[in-house]
């Protein structure tokens, strides 16, 4: 019993520490972005690219084959969306800041994952899902609303990246549930990531940078909310409630904002961050909801075990 509750809460630390190193992210690669001449797209493909062989490097050092075979297309989509929720991801930060990118983009997120779902079960969706999408668009409207008065049509455009960022994101997901068991989505997917964003940046004027403080949070991204967080966390899950970490992982925003709002100074309007939790609040119900039917069943599938591989 002992030796179970030790690995449980290793498990949830693990976990923990994964959602708060996501939650650097969007700090980091606005700091790049401010101490830089680089531009959203840059960032994105450094990420992508350093992001890609530190993976490759460690599955090498494992000297695990990769056995995609028949996972081919399936993983180039895979690897296509990460590139897509990359670039939208830090164009969104570049636009609107670092709280309303990751909390339109992480609130909005699981939502279209599971409407997602549903539709490709030839289903309609439930009515949890129905209540969760109706508070998470109330609380949506709260936040861009009320954070457009503040800061104008800025604020709308880089919104609406941040929901190209969640559908990108959203196919990621819902298309590495359909790669088999066994296969490195994560190493592959940033590596195919890597080369098809390569020729888009090149041909947009990829530039580099000698600075060493843009240079080292580069490196940052591509090693720690890259490599090292997505590791902690397919270790962590094999030992946690699948509705703990639904929960968790709600750290991943809460940390970006509050870290936007002490590094960087950004202030949310109270009605405006009352609409940032409305959408993490309806991530959360909705999670609890299916955990609970799922146990009473005798199941307990992972919503989040495919988390942006």
């Amino acid at each position: 019993m002992m030796a179970r509750v030790s690995t449980s809460t290793r498990g949830f630390a693990l976990v923990v520490l994964a959602a708060l190193c996501w939650g650097t992210s969007g700090v980091a690669g606005d700091a790049v972005l401010r101490s830089s001449d680089l531009d959203p797209l840059d960032v994105a493909w450094h990420r992508m690219a350093i992001g890609a062989v530190v993976l490759v490097g460690l599955h090498l050092a494992r000297r695990r084959p990769l056995g995609t075979r028949g996972s081919v297309g399936r993983l180039v989509l895979v690897g296509a969306g990460l590139a897509i929720y990359q670039s939208a991801y830090f164009l969104a930060v570049g636009t609107a800041g670092v709280s309303i990118a990751t909390l339109v983009a992480l609130g909005a997120a699981p939502l279209l994952i599971a409407v997602g779902g549903t539709l490709l079960g030839h289903g309609r969706p439930d009515r949890a899902t129905v209540v969760a999408l109706a508070v998470a668009l109330v609380g949506l409207v709260l936040l861009v609303g009320v954070s457009a008065d503040a800061g104008g049509r800025s604020v709308v455009l880089g919104a609406l990246t941040a929901l190209g960022c969640a559908v990108a994101y959203a196919a990621v997901v819902l298309t590495s549930s359909r790669v088999p068991a066994g296969v490195p989505t994560t190493t592959v997917g940033f590596a195919v990531g890597a080369l098809l964003l390569t020729p888009v940046a090149l041909a947009a004027g990829l530039d580099l940078t000698a600075d060493p403080l843009a240079l080292g949070l580069l490196l940052y991204l591509g090693a720690v909310p890259t490599a090292l967080a997505y590791g902690l966390f397919f270790t962590g899950v094999r030992t946690v409630p699948a509705a703990v970490v639904s929960i968790v992982t709600l750290l991943e925003p809460l940390a970006a904002t509050a870290l936007a709002t002490g590094l960087l100074g950004e202030r949310l309007a109270p009605t405006a961050l009352v609409g940032g939790l409305l959408m993490l609040g309806a991530v959360a119900g909705l999670y609890l909801r299916r955990m609970g039917d799922s146990n009473s069943r005798g199941l307990a599938p992972n919503p989040l075990s495919k988390r942006a591989p």
